[in-house]
Formats: structure tokens, C-alpha cells, sequence
């Protein structure tokens, strides 16, 4: 612990966000970096728990070694830091834009907790800002083939450490770039896509193969010793109503994907929000990005509904720390709307009762109606509460139920009861040479528990193979 009065001297100071009405006109980062000095100052409030919290199974799930790099950053020995830091994370510059930072929550310090996630950007920024991050070339090669089928989070950290222990790495992607939901479902002003792309030139160098617009055929296979199913939990949640074929019906991966191609190719996108009135069905953090994409994208307004009632503003006595904090955040996309509409887009215990269409099956207008728990806990629409909102673009982002069913076709694979390939011993091995790892064994979930689980697939994947 370099400064025993460090969380005493300084007050917590995130990176700030850049001014809403500058950043509406753009998709480049949200926020603003700050530099070394004010980096070392925030470290210095990491107290060097006797039981941190922050590394436990209630902070990172990487178990990243969150006081030592931040002594190492405070003490301004940069390199020694990140290299505590790779030590764990794979890949912090991702984590360092997206991850909800659930160790600042598991912090000692609770509501103050130290800014890691600032911490561990700059860190991994200044490691290639300055050349210290180089391409790691195994020496040795085991001639174990390994093909990783998806290149999201966990397909991505599971090649990274299969290349690391010397096996042959081919990742396997149906799409035309890699990075799965880091490249397609997470807009560029919250993960800017140059970012994963250096990463993955970086990877290519050190050895693994990305193969582009192709689906994964078990045919087509045979050469390989041992197959990791990384393919996401991308079955999306849908609503049980009439007119969901409509016009203007889609749903929100779709959309941010069409949002992202149109910002990477300069173009306009052909899922355009402009002068359209959007409504947004889903209040994580999907829906946000959702709103603040279609508001870039010059819509006439934004809603977001959320079938929930609004959590409360500070904790419940059932929901203590080191838990993560159930309570009401208002989001960059939220921030933004209240921005440009003057009141929150956010409408809950509410949803979607009847898609309105015009006579050439374009969607015109919803019919919204209020909902109420029962004593069993189920959901009841209320009686005499119905709206009409217009909505020219219906964007359903209500989460995801679990792996596609081609996936589980071609491999001859059965789901459990939520859609996930998690076996009966927690393991990640599904039969033969096939496991599974990340959101479509776990089900839907965070980027960082995706990288974790890639990483645990990995080591279970090189015992395997050495048997």
C-alpha cells in the first residue's frame, strides 16, 4: 500500500464523459481520457485490503490482482503494472470500456470505490502507446489443432491463452469481421471498433487464424482435436404479439449491427433512426445503447419501455455489500435523451400490447398497457391503462433465451431448459472433442464473465488434450 491516507487525500474522479451536446453528433468515444498524473492520484486510493473484495467471486471475475497493479500505478512503475495486469485480463482495453466495473462496487470503499476500470485502460493505452505490448510467439508448438467456433469475448480469450500454450488456433467466425458482439453489438462510441480490430491484428501475428464468413460445419472439422462452441447466447426474446413481421420491427443486435457496419463503411445505415419516432422495448444495457444510437441517428424521439418497476435509488437491506447494487442508474444513452427531450425516455411497468400498422404493413404506432405483479409474481396487464405512442422504428431488445437452434442441429447437441450447453458436472466439456464456453453455456451475461469463462474453457481444453 504506497499511500495509507490515499482514499483520505483524493476524492474518486472517473474519466469524464464528453459534453452530451458534442457527443450526439458523433459516434467516437464517450469519454475523455486523463493522463498519468491523475491516473497515479486515483490508484493511490486503493487501500491494499487485508480482504479484497474487489478480486473476490462479488468484484472481477478474472480475479484480476486489483491492489498490486494499483500500488505498482500509484508508485508510477507503469510497466510493472500491466504486466500484473496481463497477468489476468486479457484483454483490459475492452474491459476498460465495457465492463460495469463490478469490482469498484465490491470496493471497501463501496460507493467511493476506486476507479480500476479507468485504471486499467490507461494502463493497457499506454502499453501500446509506447510499444510494450509485442506480439507473444509460443517457442514451442504442441501440433494440437484447436478451431474456436465465434469470436466474441470468449472465443477470443480462449484462442488468445490455446495460442499461449503452444496449441494451433483457427477461429472460425460466420460474420465478416471478427469480434462477435465486441465488434457488432456494442455501438462504437462505447467500444470503438479500431480498438478491437488492433487487437486482432495483434492476435494474427502472434500465430492465430481467423476464417471470415463462415459458418462452422462438422464436416468440414474432422482435422481438428478438440472444437470450442463460443457462439453466444444470441436467440433473442421476442413479444407475444401480433405484427412482429411488420416494417420497422427489429430487433436490437440487428439494428446496432446495421448502426455499426454504417459507421465503420461511412455510410448511412439500412437501419436508419432518422426522423423516426423509436420506441425501445428493454431497459438493460442493450435498450441504452439502442437510445443512444437511434438519437445519433436524428430520431424524432426516443421511449424505452421496461415491463419492471423502476429499481430504488439506494440500496435494499436485502441487497448488502459486496453484492452488486440493484438500484436506479441512469445511463450515457438515458443522459443523452433527457439531453435533447428535456425528461427521462425511460417508462416502466409497461409494455407492448399491439403493434399498429398502416396499410402498406409499416409500423405506425404501439399500444402500450401498464403491468402489475400478482402475490404468485407473475405479471398482469392493468385494466383501462392502455396508451398509443407513435413509433415508426419498434427496436426489441428484451435479452436472449439462448443458443441458436442450427448450432445445436449441426452438432447434435440438446440445451438445458434455459437454452445453454452447460453440462450436468459444470464443466465445459459436452461430448468428444466438442466444449463450450462463454454466454452459450452460461447463458446471457457480461463481457468480462465471458472472457473468464473462455479463459477456464481454455485451461480445461489443454488438460484434455494432454491426457
Amino acid at each position: 500500500m504506497g499511500s495509507t491516507t490515499g482514499f483520505l487525500d483524493t476524492m474518486r474522479i472517473e474519466n469524464p464523459f464528453r459534453c452530451e451536446e458534442e457527443r450526439l453528433n458523433d459516434f467516437e468515444d464517450l469519454h475523455i481520457p486523463q493522463g498519468g498524473e491523475a491516473r497515479h492520484a486515483q490508484a493511490s486510493r486503493c487501500m491494499n485490503c487485508g480482504v479484497p473484495f474487489c478480486q473476490s467471486d462479488f468484484g472481477c471475475p478474472l480475479h484480476n490482482l486489483i491492489p498490486e497493479w494499483n500500488d505498482l500505478l500509484y508508485r508510477g512503475q507503469e510497466r510493472e503494472a500491466l504486466r500484473r495486469l496481463l497477468r489476468t485480463a486479457p484483454f483490459p482495453e475492452f474491459t476498460g470500456h465495457v465492463c460495469p466495473a463490478l469490482c469498484e462496487k465490491a470496493c471497501n470503499l463501496e460507493n467511493d470505490g476506486v476507479t480500476n476500470r479507468d485504471n486499467e485502460l490507461y494502463l493497457i493505452e499506454t502499453g501500446f502507446e509506447k510499444g510494450w505490448i509485442q506480439p507473444r510467439i509460443p517457442a514451442i508448438r504442441s501440433g494440437k489443432r484447436i478451431a474456436v467456433i465465434g469470436s466474441g469475448p470468449s472465443g477470443l480469450a480462449a484462442a488468445d491463452l490455446l495460442n499461449q500454450l503452444g496449441h494451433e488456433v483457427t477461429v472460425i467466425e460466420r460474420a465478416d469481421r471478427p469480434g462477435g458482439l465486441l465488434m457488432y453489438g456494442i455501438p462504437n462510441m462505447k467500444l470503438p471498433k479500431e480498438i478491437v480490430e488492433r487487437r486482432i491484428r495483434l492476435m494474427e501475428t502472434e500465430g492465430i487464424r481467423f476464417v471470415l464468413n463462415t459458418e462452422a460445419v462438422p464436416e468440414e472439422l474432422q482435422g481438428y482435436d478438440a472444437l470450442l462452441l463460443c457462439g453466444g447466447s444470441r436467440r433473442p426474446r421476442s413479444l407475444n404479439v401480433e405484427h412482429m413481421d411488420a416494417q420497422g420491427v427489429m430487433f436490437a443486435v440487428d439494428y446496432l449491427t446495421a448502426a455499426t457496419r454504417a459507421v465503420t463503411g461511412k455510410k448511412t445505415s439500412d437501419a436508419s433512426a432518422k426522423d423516426l419516432h423509436v420506441v425501445v422495448v428493454g431497459g438493460g444495457d442493450t435498450g441504452n445503447d439502442c437510445v443512444g444510437t437511434a438519437l445519433r441517428q436524428g430520431c424524432a424521439s426516443v421511449t424505452q419501455l421496461e415491463m419492471m418497476p423502476a429499481p430504488p435509488e439506494d440500496r435494499t437491506p436485502n441487497n448488502p455489500w459486496p453484492e452488486w447494487p440493484r438500484v436506479l442508474r441512469t445511463d450515457y444513452g438515458q443522459t443523452e435523451a433527457i439531453f435533447r427531450q428535456g425528461g427521462d425516455p425511460r417508462i416502466y411497468e409497461t409494455t407492448v400490447k399491439q403493434i399498429l400498422t398502416d396499410e402498406w404493413g409499416h409500423i405506425s404506432a404501439l399500444e402500450t398497457v401498464r403491468l402489475q405483479r400478482t402475490p404468485d409474481g407473475k405479471f398482469e396487464q392493468v385494466s383501462g391503462s392502455e396508451q398509443t405512442l407513435p413509433c415508426g422504428l419498434l427496436l426489441i431488445a428484451a435479452g436472449f433465451i439462448g443458443c441458436e437452434e442450427k448450432t445445436l442441429d449441426r452438432f447434435a447437441l440438446k440445451a438445458d431448459g434455459r437454452g445453454r450447453l452447460l453440462p450436468e458436472d459444470g464443466s465445459h466439456h459436452l461430448t468428444g472433442r466438442l466444449f463450450s464456453a462463454g454466454d452459450m453455456r452460461t447463458g446471457q451475461s457480461l463481457v468480462v464473465r465471458a472472457l473468464a469463462d473462455g479463459r477456464n474453457a481454455a485451461r480445461e481444453i489443454d488438460i484434455w488434450l494432454k491426457q
